[in-house]
């Protein structure tokens, strides 16, 4: 095979911030970094991926929204699995950054622990729960004989065994009627009461361990809440925590489609035009990504930025679909029929059309807002 310059500057980024860690994964093949209880979180651990998002001052790397897109797409191209887990640290860890910077209950000790002991965080947000907006909670907060407890279920949860700490929403039973605030809690992993199921069965994107967890009233206190508002409203701190979600999960998958281009010139298969059109699917995506990274680290989190953040995902998606598939066709059906990767890695790059808000979910709320300014709520 020849040697190429395609993902070369991912590449540099990624081992900046984290040295080693993209040897490391390279070392291992595919099937060995996504099956579950797999290396790749653990590995991922180990070279402190946990401090990426969290300011330099508190521990942290303090890594700006455009090199955490390539940072993910270059980990994608190892391992889709240990992508897509990270997103949903990378989604919690920036919402607890938020509320902190808020000053809205949440200590930075937290923050700089996490940074300090590479705690991974997982996401208890609403998803995976047919029928009902990405802001609908999966859990209550009760108040029981000892205080406050939760409880509810969570599935998929990513990095269900390897996290350390759990966030997620809730509504607070103590409140009734349309003026119901939403909670946002953080929960130790090893706390009474938390149990983990089995969930996940499908072969791709297993190693991101996303299984149930079930919470069976877990304490706990009135500082690790965080009262977001009206339960069916974006409130800044989650507006912004969306924008970093759509951003990294985007990479990701992107990263995910970009291996099959690798595989595609690394093999030279094809015609130079079919290449390409691959390459320029991929990096023309990459671009929009890099442009919205710069504008989730240096501007005010709005409705408009979050607009403009599904357009450009839902874009990526369309490019994502297109390289695949010409790629798969590109590396051909003997590659297909005698290695697993080609396979697995089309098939991983179509999950994102899964992740919240899907395409068909949004699409009203999208073109209401476009076209006559109404609120761009996603419930």
């Amino acid at each position: 095979m020849r040697a190429v310059k395609f993902l070369a500057h991912e590449r540099e980024v990624l081992e900046r911030y984290l040295p080693g860690l993209d040897a490391k994964l390279r070392g291992y093949p595919l099937c060995e970094l996504e099956r579950p209880e797999g290396v790749a979180i653990r590995t991922f651990r180990e070279h402190g991926g946990a401090r990426l998002l969290i300011p330099a001052r508190y521990g942290g790397l303090g890594v700006p929204g455009t090199d955490v897109a390539r940072v993910q797409r270059a980990l994608a191209t190892r391992s889709p699995s240990l992508a897509v887990a990270t997103t949903m640290h990378h989604f919690s860890v920036a919402t607890l950054v938020e509320m902190a910077a808020a000053d809205k209950g949440l200590s930075w000790l937290l923050i700089e622990a996490i940074a300090r002991q590479g705690l991974l965080v997982a996401s208890g947000f609403a998803e995976g729960k047919p029928s009902t907006g990405i802001l609908s909670p999966c859990a209550r907060l009760e108040r029981g004989p000892g205080g406050l407890c939760v409880s509810g279920s969570k599935k998929p949860c990513s990095l269900s065994r390897s996290m350390s700490l759990l966030t997620l929403s809730m509504i607070d039973s103590r409140e009734e009627g349309a003026g119901r605030r939403l909670v946002v809690g953080l929960i130790n992993a090893n706390s009474p009461g938390i149990e983990r199921r089995p969930y996940w069965g499908s072969p791709i994107l297993a190693g991101a361990e996303s299984d149930e967890i079930v919470l069976r009233n877990v304490p706990i206190g009135e500082e690790a809440l965080f009262y977001a508002g009206a339960a069916d409203l974006l409130d800044a701190v989650q507006l912004r925590g969306f924008l970093w979600f759509q951003l990294i999960l985007t990479a990701s998958y992107l990263g995910v489609a970009s291996a099959l281009v690798e595989r595609v010139l690394l093999a030279d298969r094809g015609t130079p035009e079919e290449r390409s059109v691959a390459v320029t699917e991929v990096e023309g995506a990459m671009a929009a990504l890099e442009s919205l990274g710069q504008e989730i680290s240096t501007g005010k989190a709005t409705e408009e930025m979050l607009a403009r953040s599904l357009y450009i995902r839902f874009m990526v998606q369309r490019a994502i679909e297109r390289a695949s598939m010409l790629c798969a066709e590109m590396l051909g059906g003997t590659m297909f029929m005698s290695s697993p990767d080609v396979a697995y890695l089309l098939a991983a790059s179509r999950a994102i059309a899964f992740h919240p808000p899907s395409r068909l979910s949004i699409s009203k709320t999208l073109d209401d807002y476009t076209s006559s300014g109404k609120s761009l709520c996603l419930q």
